[in-house]
């Protein structure tokens, strides 16, 4: 699929670290409202993957494109800005703050004021400080989480923190959003939860997701389409039913009988 016709195109992506190639050639396209899942063996470089795509590592070699903007390199900051948000397979929220405080937060780059607006608390200001707030407020009844709305973010249970996580992202009004092993720690019915979330979030409000996830059968049941790495390099894109049947991803990472 030509770059032109996809939402979020990678080509040619490599990370070097010293003399370790951590990513050699990976290329893929995630169409508008795709949900598209990485999957390997640990230490398959999908997370140095997830890295170079939002911002937080500068890829040695590669294009990276959104809506045909160029972000390889940019810096997270930008992306985010750009539309692209990212959870991470340790959760990282600011765990002293409230939860409502966690989502105020995440939206003080996208509000419309600037420091002396801020200063004088200007009519303009005060209007996006009320618009921020009830973003958060409507984000924290879509994910269950308004009981929780004044208590520390560290002090909620471990699945209600991934909810929090995934609520700061949605509260950025992202375009792209990726998920890092979300349902690493959640139990059988949390599971089965995300996979719901996962998949109203993209008909609901329009995002593309991009995924990295262990449990094969969150995976195989969200996903429209699979890149499998292994050693850093692809060796498998496809449907889930085509993934499942190839030979070099039953080898290497789904077991052989």
């Amino acid at each position: 699929m030509a770059a032109g016709n996809s939402f979020l195109h990678v080509d040619g992506l490599s990370m070097r670290f010293g003399g370790l190639l951590a990513v050699d050639g990976i290329a893929f396209d995630v169409k508008e409202r795709e949900i598209f899942a990485i999957i390997g063996p640990n230490g398959a470089g999908k997370t140095t993957v997830f890295n170079c795509i939002s911002g937080f590592y500068r890829p040695t070699t590669g294009n990276i494109r959104l809506q045909g903007q160029d972000i390889a390199g940019q810096g997270s900051h930008s992306v985010a800005l750009n539309g692209l948000v990212r959870t991470f397979q340790n959760v990282r929220l600011f765990k002293h703050m409230t939860v409502l405080e966690n989502l105020l937060v995440a939206q003080h780059r996208h509000l419309s004021t600037n420091l002396l607006s801020g200063l004088f608390k200007t009519r303009s200001y005060r209007e996006s400080e009320q618009k921020a707030l009830e973003n958060a407020l409507h984000w924290l009844d879509y994910m269950g989480l308004r009981e929780f709305v004044n208590r520390e973010a560290g002090n909620l249970a471990y699945g209600h923190q991934r909810r929090l996580e995934i609520a700061r992202c949605m509260v950025t009004k992202p375009r792209v959003l990726m998920l890092d092993e979300p349902a690493a720690g959640l139990n059988p019915q949390e599971k089965k939860d995300l996979q719901g979330l996962i998949e109203k979030l993209r008909q609901e409000y329009g995002v593309a997701v991009l995924l990295i996830e262990h449990d094969m059968s969150l995976v195989m049941g969200v996903s429209e389409r699979i890149l499998v790495m292994e050693y850093g390099r692809p060796i498998a894109l496809g449907t889930p039913d085509a993934i499942q049947k190839d030979e070099r991803v039953i080898k290497a990472y789904l077991g052989e009988e």
